[in-house]
């Protein structure tokens, strides 16, 4: 595998392939001029993971990079209890999990797992309300470990000019669709 995915992309993935791009256009940009208050926002709420703040322990590691060489995946993990074996990716607001979310924590926990680390719980810290909504390990469940390895499959085979979005929520929903020319929405688009 040549290009290696992003693990922050997964999630991206899941809701619309495009988008992507976009992102990576527009990465150089100031954010304050294309991204939503809640993507704002959820950068925030990293900042004490990113500055390695949220906890002094050595055995909690906070913002670290991660790979992993059998999926071409690359990214950071927000936080994991070594003694504990306990990874938890916090998030602004969650309100129920959706399956790029639980992809986006399996691709943190094979890393760790290729890293020689030992994953025993998985799960997504909503910050706004204090909820934490536990994930099942991968090694649990046969039917979203395929669907995982699947995803991650058209990621790296994943070509943008055969992408047809055909979701008109997902394009309501999308801070970049005014740009897209995939978009499922009526009207012109920049592209």
């Amino acid at each position: 595998m040549d290009n290696l995915i992003q693990i922050s992309f997964i999630n991206d993935f899941q809701f619309c392939p495009v988008s992507i791009y976009f992102h990576n256009l527009l990465d150089d940009s100031d954010r304050i001029l294309f991204q939503s208050v809640y993507q704002i926002n959820g950068t925030h709420v990293h900042k004490s993971i990113d500055e390695h703040q949220y906890s002094s322990k050595t055995e909690i590691l906070q913002g670290i990079s991660i790979y992993c060489e059998k999926y071409g995946i690359i990214g950071k993990i927000d936080i994991f209890d070594v003694k504990k074996g306990i990874l938890t990716e916090r998030k602004k607001k969650v309100s129920q999990l959706y399956i790029g979310q639980i992809f986006q924590v399996y691709a943190q926990c094979f890393s760790l797992e290729e890293m020689g680390y030992e994953v025993k719980k998985i799960r997504v810290h909503s910050i706004d309300d204090n909820k934490t909504f536990d994930v099942e390990h991968p090694k649990n469940s046969q039917v979203l470990f395929e669907r995982f390895e699947k995803t991650i499959e058209s990621m790296h085979d994943f070509d943008p000019s055969f992408f047809v979005q055909n979701n008109p929520k997902k394009c309501e929903r999308c801070i970049y669709e005014p740009m897209c020319g995939s978009s499922c929405l009526e009207g012109e688009n920049a592209f």
